[in-house]
């Protein structure tokens, strides 16, 4: 075979396994995310001293909400709260 197609192939297996690798790196991050995430949930579900029955009522008639809004042709993010705001690193600065 000639040796720049031999090279060619060479350097096409090691952009697949650099691809491979990139890929596990990816859905390992994105679990990490969403374990965050779940970890985030429970500690502000936590944090609302309610009781298991209230927050299960609270989410049934907030998803009934959330289906009737859609039935009518509203579309939701499913968030019905408004987001928590991080200040802005750029605003931390002190100016010197």
């Amino acid at each position: 075979m000639n040796a720049k197609i031999e090279r060619v192939n060479s350097d096409i297996e090691k952009v697949k396994a650099k691809i491979s690798e990139f890929q596990a790196k990816l859905r390992e991050l994105e679990r990490q995310k969403t374990e965050f995430e779940n970890a985030e949930i429970v500690d502000a579900v936590r944090g609302m001293n309610i009781s298991l029955a209230d927050l299960a009522a609270m989410m049934k008639k907030n998803a009934a909400k959330s289906s009737a809004a859609t039935a009518s042709g509203a579309t939701t993010s499913g968030q019905n709260v408004p987001k928590s705001t991080t200040p802005n690193n750029e605003n931390d600065k002190e100016d010197n």
